[in-house]
Formats: C-alpha cells, sequence, structure tokens
C-alpha cells in the first residue's frame, strides 16, 4: 500500500494554523459559507464505508462511487442502516443550520465524515468532497479534519448551451451537465431551437428535424467577410435522447430549461412549415448568423402549431419554467401582414410592439394550463408583460430592474459580465469571436442584485447564468474553452456571500483547481495567466505610461521595445513603462529561464491627443465600455477584425468626445478609427464633424463627413483640416440609427464602435 497522502490543504496550513488561513487556501470552488479547520485527519480508503438511513441517497452515494472508481479505482461498501460504525461516511438527510434545501453541513473528524441536508444539499457536500481530493491515484488518503455549514446565495445558478448554431453530442451535454454540477449550479438553459437549426424531435411535425434541422452550408470566419461553406450541417436530439439526458441531470440536481424561440428566431421552422409565416415563403434554414426579419405570423394556425409543440415539450422536461425567447423579433412582416394589422385591430393593440406582448401572452396562457410558467428575454417586456412572467435581462440590468419593480421574477444575465461567447484574454490570441471582452475576473466581480432596488424588490431576483452562444464554437472542446473556468467565476458569484467574495483569493483556489481540470482533460481557457497590461495617463498628463502585472510574481516580466523577441536576458520589468513616441512594447513572463505563456505584443500609435484628458458627452454602453473615455486617447487602436476589447460602442447615442490639448496647439489633421459589422449591428456613423476652441464655449466646426464620405473612407477616417490653433478639439460621430429592413437586427438601433482619436 502507498503511503497516505494529506491533500495540499493540509500540507500548506501550519499547524495550529488560523481558520481564516485555512478558508484562503481552500481549493473548493464554489466557496463555502463557514470552515472551520480542526485538528487531525479522516483516513479514506477502500475499506471505509458510506452508509444512509434514508434509501433516497442511494443515487448520490453511487454517484460518488463512480467518481472514486475513475480517479481511484475503487468503491466503497454502500448500506442503508440506522448505526453509523467508526471509519464511515455518513450521508443523512436533515437541514443545515442555514434553513436551506440545498445546504449542507460536512463534518470531518478521525472516525467519521457526516454530510447532513436535503438530496441536494448532500449531493452539493459530495462535489465539495470531492475537490479536497487529491489528484493522483493513491489507496488511502487522509482528508483534513474540519467543519463545513454551506447554502447558496441564489435559487437560480445558471448555464446556457445554444445548440442551434452548432450541434453537441449527447455525450458533451451530459458532460456539460457534470461542469454545471460539480460548481453547484443547478439550472442548465438549454437552446434548442434557432434560424440556423430546429433540434428537438417533435413527432407531430417530423418535419422539423427532417427539413429544420439540417442547413446547406454555414458561415466560415468573421461575419464581415461573408465567407460561406457549402457542408450539409445539423443534427436533432431524439425523444428518447432528450428524456435520458432530462433523468441524467436530475440525478446531479440541474434543472433543464428548455428554450423553443417565438416569435423570431424561427426560420429553420418556416423551412419546415412556411405556410406559418407571413409571407407563405419558400425558406430555407439560416446559413449566416445574425437576425433574420421573417418570423411566426400570428394566424391561429401559428398557435395550434405552436401549441402541439410546446405539449410535447412539456411532456418532456418536468422543471418548472419553459423559455420561449420572444427577443430580437423584427417587425416588418407584420406590418405588412393582413392578418397580423387585423388581429392588431380587432384586439385593439397599439401597435406591433403590442401585438408581441399578445403573441406571448397567448402563450403563457396555454403553458399555465399546462401548470408550466414561461421566461423570456427582456423584450417580452415591450408592450407589456405577461401576467406571470420571468425575465431573463441580457441587454444589461435595466430589463431586470424593471421586471422586479412590476414585481416579477428575474434572472441576470447581462452580456457585459455572463455572455461567454466574448473574448476572455487579448483578442489576437484567442481563437475568433463573436466580440466583447469578459475576463474571468470581470465575471467574479459581477453583482447580481441591482442597488437600485429597495429591499422588497431584490427578493424577485433569483439569481444569475452564463450565456455560450455558439455562432463562433462548433466543437465540444471549444465549448470548455470559452465557458471554463468564467463558469466557475459565475458559480462562486452566485453561491457564496457577496461580503466574502475576493478575487485575489479565489484566483489562488483557481490555480490549485486547474490541476483537477487537468487531471479532467478539461480544455479550459489559461487567459488568466496572461500579463495584464493597463495603459494609464503619465502623471504629468503630457502622455502615457504602460504597466504590466502577472498573476505571479510581475519580477518575471521581461520586454523590449526595439521589436526584438523578449528573453531571459532581455530588461526586467520594475515599473510603468514610458510611451514617448510610436513604438512597439514586447513583453513575456519567464520562470526559471523558461518563458511561461504568450509573448504580449502592444503596439502604440502617439499623436498630440495620446494620454490628454477627454471627455464623452453620452457615457458608451456597459458591455463596450473599455477604459470609458481614455480608450479613445490611449494609443492603443483598436482591431479592425475583432471588435473586442480596445472598443467603445454606443447603443443608440451619439459619440460625442471633446479633447483637451492642454494648451493651444497648431494642428492640421484630425484621424478616428470606427468599425463597420453590420452583422452585428455595428454600423459606420451617419456624419463625423469636427469642432475646434480656445474656451470650451465657442466652438467653431472645421470638417464635417458625410456618409458617402465615410463609406469612402471605411474604418479609418482621416479628416484635414488645415492649418488650426486650437487648446480643445470636439468630434462629433452620429449614430446611424434605426437599422433599415433587410439588414442584420431591422428597426433596432444601430451599435456605433470608436476607437483612436488622433489629433496631428
Amino acid at each position: 500500500m502507498m503511503k497516505s497522502i494529506i491533500i495540499a490543504l493540509s500540507l500548506l496550513i501550519a499547524e495550529g494554523g488560523s481558520a481564516q488561513t485555512a478558508d484562503s487556501i481552500m481549493p473548493v470552488i464554489p466557496k463555502p459559507v463557514s470552515i472551520h479547520r480542526n485538528e487531525g485527519v479522516f483516513s479514506l480508503s477502500s475499506a471505509t464505508l458510506i452508509i444512509t438511513s434514508n434509501r433516497e441517497l442511494r443515487s448520490e452515494a453511487e454517484l460518488f462511487n463512480d467518481f472514486l472508481q475513475k480517479r481511484y479505482g475503487f468503491r466503497l461498501r454502500f448500506s442503508v442502516t440506522k448505526h453509523r460504525p467508526a471509519g464511515a461516511i455518513t450521508l443523512s438527510i436533515g437541514t443545515n443550520v442555514r434553513k436551506s434545501a440545498e445546504g449542507y453541513t460536512m463534518s470531518v473528524k478521525p472516525s467519521a465524515i457526516t454530510i447532513s441536508g436535503g438530496r441536494a444539499g448532500v449531493f452539493y457536500g459530495l462535489q465539495t468532497l470531492m475537490q479536497l481530493l487529491p489528484i493522483g491515484k493513491h489507496d488511502t488518503i487522509d482528508v483534513p479534519c474540519m467543519d463545513i455549514d454551506d447554502a447558496p446565495r441564489y435559487a437560480w445558478r445558471g448555464m446556457h448551451l445554444d445548440v442551434g448554431r452548432h450541434f453537441f453530442p449527447t455525450d458533451f451535454i451530459k458532460k456539460y451537465i457534470d461542469f454545471i454540477a460539480m460548481y453547484k449550479m443547478n439550472t442548465f438553459h438549454w437552446h434548442l431551437t434557432e434560424d440556423q437549426g430546429w433540434r428537438l424531435e417533435i413527432k407531430k411535425y417530423p418535419k422539423l428535424t427532417q427539413i429544420g434541422a439540417w442547413r446547406n452550408g454555414s458561415m466560415v470566419g468573421a461575419y464581415a467577410e461573408q465567407k460561406f461553406d457549402t457542408a450539409r450541417y445539423g443534427g436533432f436530439y431524439t425523444q428518447r435522447e432528450i428524456k435520458e439526458i432530462v433523468a441524467y441531470a436530475q440525478q446531479r440536481h440541474v434543472t433543464i430549461v428548455p428554450e423553443i424561440e417565438m416569435p423570431g428566431h424561427s426560420t429553420a421552422a418556416l423551412a419546415a412549415y412556411p405556410e406559418l409565416s407571413c409571407t407563405g415563403g419558400p425558406f430555407e434554414v439560416g446559413k449566416a448568423w445574425g437576425v433574420y426579419d421573417d418570423v411566426y405570423c400570428t394566424r391561429k394556425e401559428t398557435f395550434k402549431f405552436l401549441q402541439d409543440v410546446l405539449t410535447e415539450v412539456c411532456a418532456l422536461f418536468p422543471g418548472k419554467y419553459i423559455h420561449i425567447g420572444g427577443d430580437e423579433c423584427p417587425k416588418e412582416r407584420w406590418k405588412k401582414c393582413e392578418r397580423c394589422q387585423a388581429l392588431i385591430k380587432k384586439e385593439k393593440l397599439k401597435g406591433e410592439s403590442e401585438l408581441q406582448s399578445y403573441f406571448i401572452r397567448r402563450i403563457e396562457k396555454f403553458l399555465n394550463s399546462k401548470g408550466k410558467q414561461i421566461i423570456g428575454w427582456d423584450e417580452i417586456l415591450e408592450g407589456g408583460l405577461a401576467p406571470k412572467a420571468a425575465v431573463m435581462s441580457w441587454r444589461g440590468t435595466d430589463g431586470g430592474i424593471a421586471a422586479a419593480k412590476q414585481k416579477h421574477r428575474a434572472v441576470m444575465t447581462p452580456g457585459s459580465h455572463c455572455y461567454f461567447d466574448h473574448y476572455q484574454g487579448t483578442p489576437q490570441y484567442e481563437p475568433l469571436a463573436i466580440g466583447g471582452y469578459t475576463t474571468v475576473e470581470k465575471v467574479y466581480s459581477y453583482e447580481p442584485t441591482p442597488a437600485e432596488l429597495s429591499a422588497g424588490e431584490r427578493q424577485y431576483i433569483l439569481g444569475a447564468q452564463g450565456n455560450v452562444w455558439t455562432e463562433y464554437i462548433n466543437t465540444p472542446r471549444q465549448v470548455e474553452y470559452m465557458a471554463i473556468p468564467r463558469m466557475a467565476a459565475l458559480a462562486e458569484v452566485v453561491w457564496s456571500p457577496a461580503e466574502q467574495r475576493d478575487y485575489g483569493d479565489f484566483r489562488q483556489r483557481l490555480l490549485q483547481h486547474f490541476q483537477l481540470l487537468d487531471k479532467m482533460g478539461v480544455n479550459y481557457s489559461k487567459a488568466i495567466y496572461e500579463i495584464k497590461a493597463v495603459v494609464k495617463p503619465s502623471i504629468a498628463g503630457n502622455g502615457i505610461v504602460f504597466e504590466l502585472s502577472s498573476p505571479f510574481d510581475s519580477t518575471g516580466i521581461k520586454y523590449t521595445i526595439d521589436g526584438s523577441e523578449p528573453a531571459s536576458t532581455s530588461p526586467q520589468y520594475r515599473s510603468a513603462i514610458d510611451i514617448p513616441s510610436t513604438l512597439v512594447v514586447k513583453a513575456a513572463y519567464f520562470d526559471m529561464g523558461k518563458q511561461r505563456g504568450n509573448t504580449l505584443i502592444q503596439s502604440f500609435i502617439v499623436s498630440k491627443s495620446t494620454g490628454k484628458s477627454i471627455t464623452l458627452k453620452s457615457p458608451p454602453h456597459e458591455n463596450y465600455f473599455g477604459s470609458g473615455a481614455f480608450t479613445l486617447v490611449d494609443g492603443v487602436r483598436g482591431d479592425f477584425a475583432r471588435h473586442g476589447q480596445n472598443w467603445l460602442g454606443w447603443w443608440g447615442p451619439d459619440m460625442e468626445a471633446t479633447v483637451d490639448l492642454g494648451k493651444p496647439e497648431q494642428i492640421t489633421k484630425v484621424t478616428i478609427d470606427v468599425f463597420d459589422g453590420e452583422g452585428s449591428w455595428i454600423h459606420l456613423p451617419k456624419s463625423v464633424e469636427v469642432f475646434v476652441s480656445n474656451d470650451t464655449v465657442n466652438f467653431g466646426s472645421v470638417k464635417k463627413l458625410s456618409a458617402e464620405e465615410i463609406r469612402k473612407g471605411g474604418n479609418i477616417l482621416e479628416m484635414n483640416i488645415g492649418d488650426r490653433t486650437a487648446r480643445y478639439v470636439k468630434v462629433v460621430a452620429e449614430n446611424a440609427g434605426k437599422i433599415p429592413e433587410g439588414k442584420p437586427g431591422a428597426t433596432n438601433d444601430a451599435w456605433l464602435f470608436v476607437d483612436e482619436i488622433m489629433i496631428e
């Protein structure tokens, strides 16, 4: 027998260490509410018994045995008995002191391990125990003695997966559910229908999967490139497979919330049954990403179809909620449809927004009759919220706030913090993504309960959810890469007390947790190892400096500014690097003479505006806020292929920025970078105008570009303004307004993306 191993936790705790020290290095995610480390260890081996007096806990015990078999090659003998022999692991039904059905207590003593709680609580207690056990294979495992009292902060702790754009096999869906359960999350939001594919067998309507589950090509590369392959692509889940997956999730205390999109995002269904549209088609399953104008018509045949579909859906999914989408529904077809307009008149509705509300209310009434409740994206607030509907707030937090104030339940999932299809590291080193920039640290910083809500209103916030949309994610390994470890960060947000959360502590536990993920063969992102770089204005206010840091020892950073590759002999980073002129900084982390991770490469373009004071009339949207106004004068230009971290975005408002050069300067040219990405609703500005002044009051226009001139200029708009002397330069970029019909996102506000303002 191998020498028994004490897990890393006990090796790191000094004799007599405090409970707080134990907490800070406990390799458990999410962090338990209360931990107290005691003296001694419990020795676990193949001779250990696992017992319970409750037969209903057999399933939890078997899952723990499956874990031991896979990790260590042995199983424990299981017994249902009221006796508690020494040396056993005892599972019992009870209520932990926090009176939560999902809470648990765990006591590890030299003579026994006892886990008590509701069934879900016992399951989560065993998940904690699994994370505490060592990675390597051992015959005897010494578990440090401790007392844990734990319960979740929120009732809804969710992860989403879109299988409409890309289809994933049942084995991976089960693996994804395992990740959810490992992090003590309890909801799997399964996005099953989309413009690009219908993934659920409906026996009454076989063409949904015969036709709607398959497309004759897919978009390849960035949306702006408009490139497609011609490969037939698709797949769907049979009802037998659905039942198997639902049972698998239930065993792991995960509720599946299916999403059946309506009224929009329904092209795949219309390809199968074009008579449910306003025009009659024909249609093909969507090849391109984005939003399609054709949606369900509000004719009676549509509601009959959807009720039939939902009847089968309700029979397959036993959970309380059915997600009905409700987002991004263009109204152009309804405006021109005689049937839809007649219904608006008959029901005395105020336009197409209220027609959508009517649509959702009618579906809600049907689902309520089946004992279900609806939940939908925050667009279902428009035109009036259905009586019992819950809202999933994705376009920021306003939707959740509005729902809670109306006494409706809400799940918070804003794109700014909870969209895991966004970049999580420097975009140039990451696989192509839809855009955005959401790091592990940013996810961890999220607070689901808005401060704007009163104490009474806060009870309506069910929790939060991470979303994985798969336009640019086409393999299970890439899903893992995009979801983990951001899933771990969100799990701690929705489980652990807000006052106990500390990113430094979480990161330390996460680095230990990576050893477990390595053992499991998970393709997780290592962006957390990246050198972090921040551009700041110099103290004197006449330029910029480049600050570097590492999650490890920053003295291991070596850098160059002469174009050469960093090496162990390169200058050591000691303090912020001055950027006096246009140059390229390259930096890498070295440990024991070897480079760890990627080389950071950052180009700077220095102009008269670089590092200067800048103000904005309207702030950018929280999803694309960057470093605020300073992003526009930080010397770093955005990546024209990826609208990620270095772009500021306005959704609707114009951009008006005023740069203070500090003193009157002679200037001849102003250049701004703008992004053109209509597939992501990002449009070039309608106009751009430059004003100059010496007193912040009397601004004079010196140059204006029309829409036609902007289209010719493309992404880089250079404006020669002649010889001018001015201290203040104002740049106004006019938002394109409502997206026109025929474009992705038609009738919605356009996004305006701007980056660097360069003054020469």
